[in-house]
């Protein structure tokens, strides 16, 4: 194999060498080409395919942005066409968001619905196009309830009655669906997902009421029976009154515990529990309120009030005065008929008095206000309790270190919080939760001494310890120390010695050299024998040597030394 891939190597050489430049210029312009092209192929090829959540172009381009932001909202990449198709990566993603863009009414009012539903056109017999468009619908409208999150399976049932000449005749369209919860979902106990299966009925058949629309579980139980879900939705809003009471505990704990911790340390504030009572209640409220009228305003830039004000001003008075005196006068009128004197003065006829009456009638103007508004819900009463404790400091003896008690522990004394402390930290608790003494608030700041027993032992048991390391690190210093001071003594005494050992010997050695200099020149005296050249340069040699070994002795050891390990 090795030798026919040379061969092939050696010949396709062989022929490149013979073509001339145009022809390996054509060459290399087809081999590029044909890359280029495989790229291309693979690129197209790798491209995913989008599909359209709605067939229809959405022109508005407020309600495409709520669109896509939603299906965003759901980790899904998104595209829109030129056309404001918006597409998503696959049919079954297509199928769950459009369910989730009906439930939660995102599909624009203009929009064709028939268009969220992919139905194929058959240009066939009306009977067999009718058939199959019930049939598309039915499992269209199937897939598009099973393609929810918290449905596992789906069975939908549509009857379309057959088209009467009256409408009075005419039976109405009815639906069936059954659906398999997913495990741990709530579609039973929500109202708004249900809500959501019913509007996809609605926008895919047509016809179709909410009365006629029959949703139930695996078990048969209805599930948008909404009236018959008023205790449901009453428990659900009772849950959600406790949440957002829980809600508002939480906020004013953490707030009010995070600003006592910042002044009094987190150790000593670990205890604050706030209770809200509240009126989930919707009540409608009617006020009418009275208040003085102001004739003059206050001056700007006066130090006190000068405006007046009074309770009313009289808009309108009627006064009216009687009097009478002497015998009343009874005219009879005609014959036969009754007297036109009053009751009251009938009896008065022909008596002699003397009557007196003033009447003075003032109507008051008054500033009145009626407001009208709705509460719900209204905080009845909060309660705050909150525990905090004293202050710790250990006791020093006069070398400033703590006092150890005979049991072995560490001393130390309490300080409690001053009363005044105490109200200005509950004066400052009743303006953070907007205090309110006519709806019964109650703030109470207890010092209450925390049981620290474990604490206290633990951090005796760390200080002892670190003292102990300390004294063992001061003793290992200074052993330290002491074995470093005794090896440069002992280097420095053992240096001494060898100087010494070195002069001794350097000076016994002088001493002989010098004795046998001397025997040399007294035997050269007395026998005038010759020395030869050879005794010569070795007594010169010996000489040299002597001298470099006063003058550096250390480097002449190193070399003695270095001898006899090679030896």
């Amino acid at each position: 194999m090795n030798e026919w891939f040379k061969k092939l190597v050696g010949q396709i050489q062989k022929l490149w060498g013979k073509w001339s430049l145009v022809q390996k210029l054509i060459l290399i312009g087809i081999g590029v080409a044909v890359i280029v092209g495989f790229i291309a192929l693979f690129s197209v090829s790798s491209a995913p395919t989008m599909v359209p959540v709605i067939d229809a172009a959405i022109k508005d381009e407020d309600a495409r942005d709520r669109i896509v932001t939603r299906i965003n909202a759901e980790g899904i990449r998104t595209s829109v066409s030129a056309t404001g198709v918006i597409m998503v990566p696959n049919e079954i993603t297509a199928r769950r968001m459009r369910a989730i863009l009906i439930r939660e009414d995102l599909v624009p009012s203009r929009t064709d619905p028939w268009a969220i539903f992919d139905r194929e056109r058959w240009t066939i017999t009306d009977l067999e196009r009718n058939v199959n468009l019930q049939r598309a619908i039915t499992q269209m409208v199937n897939d598009h309830v099973k393609a929810l999150d918290d449905v596992d399976n789906a069975d939908v049932m549509i009857v379309f009655p057959k088209r009467e000449l009256f409408g009075s005749l005419q039976n109405p369209t009815t639906a069936s669906v059954i659906i398999t919860p997913r495990p741990g979902s709530d579609i039973t106990q929500n109202r708004k997902k249900i809500e959501g299966i019913q509007k996809t009925l609605k926008f895919a058949v047509e016809g179709l009421t909410d009365e006629n629309i029959v949703i139930t579980d695996e078990n048969g139980m209805v599930l948008n029976d909404f009236a018959g879900m008023a205790e449901s939705d009453r428990l659900a809003l009772i849950e959600r009154g406790n949440k957002m009471i829980q809600t508002l505990e939480t906020q004013y704990r953490a707030r009010i515990l995070k600003d006592l911790q910042g002044t009094f340390t987190a150790d000593r504030v670990r205890d604050l529990n706030i209770k809200i009572d509240m009126d989930l209640s919707k009540k409608a409220v009617s006020t009418e309120e009275f208040f003085p009228i102001t004739l003059k305003e206050q001056t700007p830039g006066l130090s006190y009030d000068d405006s007046l004000r009074v309770q009313s001003i009289p808009r309108s008075q009627t006064t009216s005065k009687t009097s009478w005196e002497g015998t009343g006068i009874n005219p009879e009128g005609p014959a036969g008929g009754e007297g036109q004197t009053a009751p009251a003065f009938r009896d008065m006829s022909n008596i002699v008095g003397k009557v007196s009456q003033e009447t003075q009638t003032v109507n008051e103007e008054l500033n009145k206000r009626s407001i009208q508004e709705e509460r719900s819900p209204t905080i009845d009463r909060v309660t705050v309790s909150v525990n905090i404790d004293g202050t710790w400091k250990l006791n020093y003896d006069e070398k400033r270190k703590p006092v150890v008690l005979p049991n072995g522990s560490i001393e130390r004394e309490y300080t409690p919080i001053p009363p005044e402390e105490l109200r200005a930290t509950q004066q400052w608790i009743q303006n953070a939760i907007g205090y309110n003494a006519a709806r019964g608030d109650s703030v109470t700041v207890q010092n209450i001494r925390f049981d620290r027993t474990q604490e206290h032992a633990d951090r005796d048991a760390q200080y002892f310890k670190t003292q102990q390391v300390q004294t063992l690190f001061f003793w290992g210093i200074g052993g330290l120390v002491f074995l470093i001071v005794a090896f440069f003594l002992f280097r420095a005494i053992s240096r001494e010695m060898e100087r010494r050992r070195r002069a001794a010997e350097d000076e016994r050695s002088r001493r002989e050299q010098a004795l046998r200099e001397s025997a040399l020149m007294q035997a050269e005296e007395d026998q005038e024998v010759p020395i030869s050249v050879e005794e010569r340069e070795r007594m010169n040699l010996h000489e040299g040597i002597i001298k470099l070994t006063k003058e550096h002795p250390e480097d002449v050891a190193q070399l003695i030394r270095t001898w006899l390990l090679e030896e």
